[in-house]
């Protein structure tokens, strides 16, 4: 029940909580009853998945260094010192700019959301006020820096404050080769919406170019931190990055900057760790498998949904109690919905059926379970339940949720589909896309990337309209952030030893952040 594994124990206090360790038990086969009642055995297709590093006993065994009562107090001192920075120190626009942005980059934003509020909505006003456009290629940094963080935080700013550089670029006339406005200006690029075509057409290309000829070409010593950041931008954008992965790494790159703050820095270790320690104890309680009635269910299938069923009726349970509305139905259903979707899926496979990209699709972003998960998330998340939404979402109306499974879908795809092939399975997107357009492998996997990017441009219009809690709009993009953070380099699923992935647990899960 993997699946499930995101929330504080209270809400699941039905749930799994015996510290009997879950023994491991291979499904070989599994058992058919004929028209005679005979019985007949049916060969199972295994996806070969190695078991887990990280058992019970490992997570129980991680000792927690830093994460103390004496941390907690100087994060709540140095907290404090912060908070004088952002109300009275910060004299400039572009200051409280990349104050704003190192909070947030150094995952310790969530301690100053008022502040931070307060100084963007001053600076929207201002905006608004002068109607300000970027006139200067000196300005860029701090125009697209603003640019990014407004529209990040939900204000509405136009992409024609562009307009002056875009022409520029048209008419290459741009002579700035400041490559730390360029980085600003490329992340800033990624926050388009399906409506921004200069965003997306004329400064996204532009930027990403400008990066690449810098990150190939000569370069002394003096830029090696600069051309880091470059390529880590080009790698992956930062408003497609897994936030807390992010975090990891640019305390890191935020501790070689010269002008770096010391206060923010210590801040941002000591909150990390002890962060870290959270999710380590949360780990530890949900890793815990109540196995009594494992005897007695000797079929997995009737396991699998005796769990399911218990479960589920475990958390409809707790939010009728704690929320007093029944959710039980709607969960449900989001279950018969992924089970069909399944099915549909084997009937293709069973006969040799090869659907168009868009078949594929319409049943694919349901087969992700990323719907499930979100309907999940939202009943229990939520301090009130509307109706409405569970209506909406029940019934697969709000598109920000099929965005987000889309993009997990396409980049699944992209990185599973030759082993998942192998071991016999439907075709998948890029298999679908060659099939219907006899494009090669390369110009097929070329036109899925294209699709998770065009994604990103609908999903970021829909969360800006969705008429959504912000936190789920935040947590459904972070499940398409996570998706491509999984299969980044590979599958990082089924085989996370060679696609980063067990690197990347141990530092978010595992390793602190030194502090000595």
């Amino acid at each position: 029940m993997a699946t499930f594994c995101m929330s504080s124990p209270p809400i699941y206090i039905n749930a799994f909580t015996s510290n009997v360790r879950l023994r491991r038990f291979a499904c070989k086969s599994m058992t058919k009853m004929t028209s005679d009642d005979v019985s007949v055995d049916l060969c199972r297709r295994s996806g070969n998945y190695q078991p887990s590093p990280w058992d019970h006993h490992s997570l129980l065994a991680i000792k927690i260094k830093y994460a103390n009562e004496k941390e907690v107090i100087t994060r709540d001192v140095l907290k404090k010192k912060m908070k004088k920075i952002l109300d009275v120190e910060l004299k400039t626009r572009l200051e409280q700019l990349e104050l704003i942005d190192d909070l947030q980059k150094l995952g310790i934003s969530h301690h100053f959301e008022l502040e931070i509020k307060d100084i963007l909505t001053d600076l929207h006003h201002k905006n608004e006020k002068h109607l300000w456009n970027c006139d200067k290629e000196e300005d860029l940094h701090a125009t697209a820096l603003e640019f990014r963080l407004l529209r990040q935080h939900g204000f509405e700013i136009s992409e024609d404050v562009f307009d002056v550089i875009v022409n520029k670029i048209e008419s290459a006339t741009f002579k700035s080769d400041d490559i730390k406005s360029i980085i600003t200006l490329y992340e800033a690029s990624y926050l388009s919406s399906k409506s921004d075509t200069k965003l997306y057409k004329v400064i996204r290309p532009f930027a990403t170019e400008k990066l690449r000829e810098y990150v190939n070409g000569d370069r002394d010593n003096e830029t090696y931190k600069t051309r880091e950041k470059a390529i880590h931008a080009l790698e992956m954008p930062y408003h497609w990055r897994m936030r807390r992965l992010e975090t990891r790494w640019y305390i890191d790159a935020y501790e070689k900057k010269h002008d770096m703050n010391l206060a923010l820095m210590e801040l941002a270790k000591i909150d990390f760790n002890i962060v870290q320690a959270s999710h380590q104890e949360e780990l530890k309680y949900l890793s815990s498998w109540n196995v009594n009635g494992l005897d007695e269910l000797p079929e997995y299938m009737r396991l699998c949904f005796r769990v399911l069923y218990n479960e589920i009726n475990g958390i409809g349970c707790d939010i009728l109690k704690h929320k007093n509305i029944n959710v039980i139905p709607f969960l449900k259903k989001s279950w018969t919905d992924l089970c069909k979707a399944y099915l549909v899926e084997a009937k293709w496979y069973k006969r040799g059926y090869k659907p168009s990209l868009e078949e594929y699709m319409q049943n694919a972003w349901i087969s992700t379970s990323v719907p499930t998960m979100l309907i999940h998330f939202y009943c229990v998340f939520s301090d009130q339940i509307s109706i409405q939404i569970l209506e909406s979402l029940s019934e697969h109306g709000q598109n920000v949720v099929r965005c987000s499974a889309t993009v997990l879908r396409l980049a699944n795809d992209l990185a599973t589909s030759p082993d998942e092939l192998a071991r016999g399975d439907v075709l998948k997107s890029v298999q679908c896309y060659m099939h219907e357009t006899g494009a090669s492998e390369e110009e097929a996997r070329g036109h899925v990337q294209q699709m998770i990017s065009d994604t990103w441009n609908e999903m970021n219009y829909e969360a800006k309209i969705a008429l959504l809690p912000r936190g789920f709009v935040e947590a459904t993009m972070n499940l398409a952030r996570m998706s491509q953070c999984i299969y980044q380099h590979g599958d990082g699923h089924g085989r996370p030893d060679k696609a980063k992935t067990v690197e990347r647990v141990m530092s978010l899960f595992v390793s602190p952040v030194p502090l000595d």
